[in-house]
C-alpha cells in the first residue's frame, strides 16, 4: 500500500531544516575555525555547494529508485554490487562516527570542565540512555522534530543577538591557505541530514517537481543560518577564541550560557536519537544481504526493534566516545560519509535524460568536490577512514571468494 501524498513545499523544506539545522552547528565551528582561521565562511560556502550536488544526485536517484537504503540502493543498482556495499559501510561507520561526536556534543555542553574519567562515564550514560530509548521502540515523531528544530533556532537566534550586541574582538587571523578546504570539510558535518529530502518521493505531491524546489531552498536557508552564527562568533571569539572554546556559542554569550547548553544539549540528543535508529536500520539491512553478521538480523518479539543491530550499535559508539576526540570523531565522519556521497554522484552520472538526469556538471562537482574535501581533512581522518574502508573492501572480497567456493 503506498503512503499518502500529503506533503507540499513547505513541508518538505521544513522536514529539510529539520534534518540539517540541530547539534552540528554546536560541534563543528570550533575544529573548523583552527583549521581556517577568517576563512571560515569561505569554507562554510564550499561545504554548502558539495552538499547541494550531493542532494541533488540522491534526489534523482531516489525518484528512481524509491527503495529504503539510500546510496547503498542507488549504488547497487547503477554501479554494481560492490559499490553499493562500499556506499553502505561507509554510511554505517561514518553515521556510528557522527554519533559518537553527538555524545561527546552533549558532554561538551551539558558538564563544561569535567575532567576525565568522569567525562568518559558521563558518555557512556548519554548513549545508553539513548540506546535504551530506541530498543524499546520509542524515537523522535515528526512533531518532536518540529520543537527540536525551534528550540535549535531560538537558541541561534539568541547567539545572534546578544552575541552581535556585546563586547566584540577587533584581531581576526588571516586565511590559512588549505586549511579553508580542510575547514569545509569538517563543516560538512554540520550539513548531514539534507539527503532526508530524497527519501520523500513517496510521500510528497508532484515530487519531481517539489523536491527540486525544496532542496535548494532548505541548504540555501541553512546556509544563511549556518552564515549568521560564524559571522557572530568570529566578531565576538575570533578564529582563535572559536578554536580553543569547547563550547562556542556559549561562549560567545556567557550571560545567556545556561540557556545555550541546555539547547544544545536537546538538539544533540535529537540527533543522537535519529542517528542511532538510522545506523541500527541499515545495519540491519546490510545483515539480511550477509554484508554483516547474520544474528544483526534480529527482531525483537515485542518491541518491533532490530535489538541486536542498536545494542552493537551503542557498545561501538561507547568505544568511540571514550577513545576519541570530538575532532577526530567529526573528521573521521566525514571522511566516510564523503566517500558515501561520492558513490551516489557517480551513480547519479550515469542517469540517462528520459530518467530525469541533472546537468551533468552537479554529479561531476559532487564527485569532485567530495574527493576533494575527503582528502582535505585532517591526516589522522583521512588515514583511520581509509583503512576503515579498505577493511570494509577486504570483508567484501573474502565473503565474495567464500560464495564463489
Amino acid at each position: 500500500m503506498p503512503l499518502a501524498r500529503r506533503l507540499g513545499l513547505a513541508d518538505a523544506v521544513f522536514i529539510g531544516l529539520g534534518s540539517m539545522i540541530g547539534a552540528g552547528v554546536f560541534a563543528a565551528f570550533a575544529p573548523a575555525a583552527r583549521a581556517a582561521g577568517s576563512g571560515l565562511l569561505p569554507a562554510l560556502a564550499v561545504a554548502a555547494l558539495v552538499a547541494y550536488c550531493n542532494a541533488t544526485s540522491s534526489a534523482r536517484l531516489a525518484a528512481l529508485h524509491p527503495e529504503s537504503g539510500g546510496t547503498y540502493v542507488y549504488g547497487r543498482a547503477r554501479l554494481g554490487e560492490f559499490w553499493g556495499y562500499i556506499a553502505g559501510w561507509g554510511f554505517v561507520v561514518g553515521k556510528t562516527a557522527s554519533c559518537a561526536a553527538m555524545t561527546l556534543t552533549v558532554v561538551a555542553y551539558a558538564a563544561p570542565g569535567l575532567g576525565q574519567p568522569w567525562r568518559s562515564l558521563l558518555a557512556v550514560g548519554v548513549i545508553g540512555l539513548v540506546t535504551g530509548v530506541n530498543y524499546l521502540g520509542v524515537h523522535r515523531s515528526a512533531l518532536a522534530t518540529r520543537v527540536i528544530v525551534c528550540i535549535t533556532l531560538l537558541v541561534l537566534t539568541l547567539v545572534a543577538i546578544f552575541g552581535l550586541s556585546g563586547e566584540h574582538v577587533s584581531a581576526w587571523t588571516p586565511f590559512r591557505g588549505g586549511g579553508v578546504l580542510e575547514a569545509a570539510g569538517l563543516l560538512f558535518f554540520a550539513f548531514a541530514g539534507y539527503a532526508r529530502l530524497a527519501t520523500l518521493g513517496e510521500e510528497v505531491r508532484d515530487p519531481a517537481r517539489t523536491i527540486p524546489r525544496a532542496i535548494p531552498i532548505a541548504l540555501g536557508l541553512t546556509l544563511v543560518v549556518y552564515a549568521v552564527v560564524a559571522v557572530v562568533l568570529l566578531v565576538t571569539l575570533g578564529p582563535d577564541g572559536i578554536g580553543a572554546s569547547p563550547d562556542p556559542l556559549a561562549s560567545a554569550v556567557p550571560g545567556l550560557s545556561t540557556a545555550v547548553r541546555a539547547g544544545a544539549v536537546v538538539a544533540a540528543l535529537g540527533s543522537l536519537l535519529a542517528l542511532v535508529l538510522g545506523v541500527s536500520r541499515t545495519t540491519l539491512a546490510m545483515a539480511r544481504d550477509g554484508h554483516l553478521p547474520r544474528f544483526l538480523t534480529a527482531v525483537h518479539p515485542r518491541f518491533s526493534v532490530p535489538h541486536r543491530a542498536e545494542l552493537a550499535v551503542g557498545v561501538v559508539v561507547a568505544v568511540l566516545a571514550t577513545t576519541t576526540d570530538l575532532r577526530g570523531a567529526i573528521g573521521f565522519s566525514s571522511f566516510a560519509v564523503l566517500g558515501y556521497y561520492a558513490v551516489a554522484n557517480a551513480a547519479a552520472l550515469t542517469l540517462r535524460r528520459d530518467e530525469g538526469a541533472a546537468p551533468k556538471v552537479v554529479a561531476a562537482g559532487g564527485l569532485a568536490g567530495c574527493a576533494v574535501l575527503a582528502f582535505s581533512l585532517p591526516v589522522a581522518s583521512v588515514v583511520s577512514g581509509c583503512l576503515v574502508l579498505g577493511f570494509g573492501a577486504a570483508a567484501y572480497a573474502v565473503r565474495r571468494r567464500g560464495i564463489a567456493r
